[in-house]
């Protein structure tokens, strides 16, 4: 079971089945879905199904819903589930208090934000020592009461001169009086709704403020130095980059809000009209804001910008993983990596059209060693020896350089199909000091073992991008900033989503990317590859039952992902489940062809001629599912990542002097932020697409025009020589507005 099943499950044993069909009506309200799809949802996802496994295999369940779908539902109802927990956990410690009213217990009951719960209960909280506690202790509590009645007669310190107790601390009538009004203060300050609207009105009409703590050093938040932006427009990357910076202690950061507004709020809601204690009042209100209100909702505003900021941040760093991970492989070639370095030499790996090491070794042909004749030679050694028709350089130290010799080896060969490529190398150092890698390569060193997985990163990216830890891939924005633990769950999400949309080849797949498959844990991926290692390969998916800890659930959950290209049965190189086996026999029984043609053209025209409304009811199947056999059926095999174009394969250098403002060129989408994309143009820094130069008309998100991997046409906007930055853009220059 899932650890999301688990969570489910366990928030579900305390919540009554009248809480959960309320909590299933408010997701179906929310998502605008019918309360059977949420239900189903709810339940599968008890009962410990994947979302993967959910999204392919059930979706005559749920009415087909996506994964996106499915997941807003599973976070939904987990938050919903907790809400719940809390509430009755808040009501059965009021109700401990004897201060449980029915009307507390209706709002806290119909609460719909946790927020809102902890508002209700924050007067009813144990607090540390306060100077209303301190006050209460006096006994002034009965005064605090009457200055809250307002007397239209009585004077104030007359009626807190009869509360002078020098026993108690109470020394004067001033001593009594203020005691008394430190208690409404905090009265005042526990409201519910007093704090709900003070935090919604700072939201909507505050002002993120920012000043440096020290105006004269320079830093790169110097645009942050004096700087304002109305909190509720402020930008998720902006927040964050603020908020890093007063973090560094560069920038002192607060919430400016015009409180004159809020005291007429507060007095509004207080203060009955004229009276011998109105006066008091308004003091007691102006402090409650200051010294109780303010500076905590301020926190609250700025914590609830922050988790959107995070919120937004992690989502775009899982929308350009996903882009990535789903790279289309390049196949049948011989491909030689070289990790560049200046002391140490550019570590150089040849792997063959499967990925496998054929050989490593190490030149010296940039500075401080410049020994680019010996190099040039060990490059025409290996690429006469293996045939080799790519190289593919990271994107690290010493890059550019190495960039520059490979061109000159490519000139000198003057070989028509050799071509050389710039991969982002982000996470490859970390993958080769990692135990995987010494496993994997026992007798290579951390260089050696980096240059073999930049080879194998444009041979099958998902493949080998799953043996990285996802957040040190590095194609996201302040993804250093985010929750840790969200970032985690979101990206391997995303991971998990892209291996099972591609599926697995489980006689080749390593124990790193079996762990992403529906279902399948570490200890099941590592037992899966120890089982093919000591029995062979499997020839058809019933083996897998055989394998120790995969359970009949953990079978039923992974192994429509799981292909055996070369299996006995032909189906079991298909995303078709097992379960659905004998939907395809009766099938292929009505058209009288044989399992053996699979693959054919001539099944694939027959295939394609079916009418999947017509002919499900006639197998006894659902529609989406035989849509969805039918189409595995025309497509045995196929790799959906195969439908994406290739890379951009270089074989010269281009340099920021080369460039000049209107030049068309061809370029590579890196990586999409809040504000635009950077695009790989073939020179030593991305250039930038402003969010503004994406298109002719509004784009609301860069990512809404490209996505990570996509090769995209761009014109030179301008150039700054001295930063080493470009400005390009993707409207065609006499359509752009001047």
């Amino acid at each position: 079971m899932s650890q999301s099943a688990k969570n489910n499950t366990t928030a579900q044993d305390k919540i009554e089945n009248g809480d959960q069909e309320a909590i299933i009506k408010q997701i179906a309200k929310e998502l605008s879905l019918s309360l059977k799809q949420v239900r189903t949802t709810v339940q599968l996802l008890d009962e410990g199904n994947t979302i993967p496994f959910i999204a392919r295999y059930r979706k005559e369940m749920t009415g087909e819903l996506d994964e996106n779908q499915l997941r807003d539902i599973e976070e939904r109802n987990q938050y919903l589930r907790n809400l719940e927990e809390r509430k009755q956990e808040v009501i059965r410690i009021i109700a401990e208090q004897g201060k449980l009213s029915d009307q507390l217990e209706a709002d806290i009951r119909k609460a719909v934000k946790l927020q809102e719960v902890e508002d209700l209960y924050r007067p009813y909280r144990q607090k540390r020592k306060t100077r209303a506690s301190v006050a209460k202790e006096k006994g002034l509590e009965p005064l605090a009461e009457w200055l809250l009645s307002q007397p239209k007669q009585d004077d104030p310190l007359t009626e807190a001169s009869t509360y002078i107790d020098s026993e108690k601390g109470v020394e004067s009538a001033e001593d009594a009086l203020q005691g008394a009004m430190d208690i409404v203060a905090e009265m005042i300050a526990d409201e519910a709704a007093t704090r709900t609207w003070v935090r919604q009105y700072t939201m909507d009409q505050g002002a993120i403020v920012s000043e440096a703590k020290s105006p004269d050093e320079e830093s790169v938040y110097e645009m942050y130095y004096s700087y304002r932006e109305p909190a509720k427009k402020i930008p998720s990357h902006r927040i964050l980059a603020i908020n890093r910076g007063e973090r560094e202690d560069v920038l002192k950061v607060s919430l400016d809000v015009e409180a004159e507004r809020i005291y007429r709020y507060i007095a509004g809601r207080w203060i009955q009209g004229q009276s011998k204690t109105e006066e008091i009042l308004h003091t007691v209100i102006e402090d409650a804001y200051k010294r109780l209100i303010a500076s905590s909702i301020e926190r609250e505003v700025r914590a609830e910008l922050t988790e959107k900021a995070e919120s937004q941040a992690i989502s775009i760093f899982a929308g350009n993983l996903r882009s990535l991970l789903l790279q289309p492989p390049v196949r049948g070639k011989h491909v030689l990596g070289v990790d560049p370095a200046y002391r140490t030499g550019c570590k150089l790996a040849v792997v063959d059209d499967t990925g496998k090491l054929l050989e490593v070794a190490v030149t010296y042909p940039t500075p401080p060693n410049n020994k680019k004749r010996e190099a040039g030679a060990k490059f025409h050694e290996l690429m006469d020896k293996y045939a080799i028709s790519l190289i593919v350089i990271g994107n690290g130290t010493a890059s550019r350089e190495t960039e520059q010799f490979v061109a000159e080896v490519i000139t000198e060969r003057k070989d028509n199909d050799l071509a050389y490529l710039i991969v982002n190398e982000a996470g490859a150092s970390v993958y080769s000091a990692s135990k995987l890698a010494q496993e994997e390569f026992p007798d290579l060193d951390v260089a050696e073992r980096s240059a073999v997985s930049i080879a194998r990163r444009l041979q099958d990216p998902l493949a080998e991008l799953v043996k990285i830890e996802p957040k040190a891939i590095g194609v996201g924005q302040y993804q250093h900033d985010v929750s840790q633990k969200h970032l985690d769950e979101s990206l391997k999400t995303v991971v998990e989503s892209a291996v099972n949309h591609v599926g697995v080849d489980v006689n080749t797949a390593s124990p790193s990317l079996l762990s992403y498959v529906s279902g399948v844990n570490a200890t099941i991926a590592k037992n899966i590859v120890k089982f093919r290692e000591e029995n062979g390969k499997f020839t058809s998916r019933k083996q897998l039952q055989k394998v120790p800890r995969l359970g009949a659930k953990t079978y039923e959950q992974c192994i429509g992902f799981l292909r055996i290209p070369e299996g006995k049965d032909p189906l079991d190189r298909t995303p078709i489940h097992p379960e659905s086996y004998d939907v395809v026999n009766r099938l292929f029984d009505e058209l009288r062809v044989e399992l053996g043609q699979l693959g054919s053209k001539e099944l694939a025209d027959k295939l394609s001629a079916l009418e999947p409304e017509m002919l499900a009811t006639q197998l006894g199947v659902g529609v989406p599912t035989l849509r969805d056999i039918l189409d595995s059926l025309q497509r045995p095999g196929r790799d959906p990542r195969e439908e994406l174009p290739l890379p951009i394969f270089r074989t010269d250098v281009l340099k920021i002097e080369d460039l000049v403002p209107g030049m068309e060129l061809q370029g590579t989408v890196r990586n999409v932020i809040d504000f635009g994309a950077f695009v790989d143009i073939g020179i030593k820094n991305d250039g930038l697409v402003h969010i503004s130069q994406l298109s002719n008309g509004f784009v609301k998100h860069p990512m809404d025009v490209v996505s990570v991997g996509d090769n995209v046409t761009v014109w030179v906007l301008n150039i700054d020589l001295k930063k080493g930055r470009v400005g390009l853009t993707m409207r065609k220059p006499n359509q752009s507005n001047s």
